[in-house]
């Protein structure tokens, strides 16, 4: 358990919470929060960039290890052109921006998914953050873009395959153990699997989000759209996490 502060009713109360090791959230509802303002999709992507700030700074003050954010899925092509040219466009003006706070706040960050796939100056932006603040101690801040949870599952099996091919590995020695280390996810470590993984929005299913490595984890949903998540509603989420019992298939109550 972790202690933290939060302000109510403008005085400062301690709360014991039970902080996840990693966060995982898919950032939903950019695109209804504009429509809602008579506004373009666009519009609601620019104002999520602003949430992606906030709840990182807040998790990581609040003692989260790992944030992974589900910021563009391998399923998001299809979606209208004008759209995914701007999503394609936008981590290159928002990195800019948001480095020096990863800097300052020592915040590593990196990056899964395909992302060859992406526009090579996509992928520039994206490997400069990675780099310019890999040498960051604090929490890890990690984006999946272009990435999909049966496309991980699909790579990872392609993977032992080529092994088992190759004499690097047998295929009666293919356990859990080695499955993870082929996962996109292994870079984490113990902190690949997810505690929490919180959706936004309204919408109750993972959409093809870390599909293995949340077999065990708590989900919580909520109504609010990503664009007004704020440190409030992380905080309601990580009450309500603190008030689960993870068993994990067991009798007995993991801590």
């Amino acid at each position: 358990m972790a202690l933290f502060t939060k302000k109510i009713d403008d005085t400062d109360q301690t709360l014991d919470l039970k902080i996840p090791h990693h966060l995982a959230i898919i950032m939903d509802g950019n695109g209804r929060w504009a429509k809602k303002r008579l506004l373009n999709r666009v519009a609601g992507h620019k104002v999520g960039v602003d949430a992606v700030k906030k709840i990182t700074i807040a998790a990581q003050a609040m003692g989260v290890e790992v944030l992974s954010l589900y910021a563009f899925s391998t399923e998001n092509w299809s979606r209208p052109q004008d759209e995914v040219s701007f999503l394609m466009k936008l981590p290159i003006s928002f990195f800019e921006r948001f480095v020096p706070d990863l800097i300052a706040n020592n915040v590593r960050m990196q990056a899964m998914g395909d992302l060859t796939a992406l526009p090579v100056a996509t992928q520039k932006a994206v490997a400069d953050a990675v780099q310019a603040t890999q040498k960051n101690t604090g929490m890890i801040l990690n984006f999946a873009l272009n990435y999909g949870g049966q496309a991980d599952i699909i790579q990872a099996t392609q993977s032992l395959v080529e092994q088992v091919k190759t004499g690097q590995l047998d295929a009666s020695q293919i356990d859990q153990e080695h499955f993870e280390a082929a996962l996109q996810t292994a870079s984490l470590g113990d902190l690949a699997n997810p505690d929490l993984v919180i959706r936004t929005s309204g919408e109750q299913r993972l959409s093809n989000f870390l599909t293995y490595q949340s077999a065990y984890s708590e989900l919580y949903f909520t109504d609010t759209l990503w664009p007004d998540f704020d440190q409030q509603d992380l905080q309601k989420a990580i009450e309500s996490y603190t008030k689960r019992d993870r068993r994990f298939g067991g009798l007995n109550v993991r801590k």
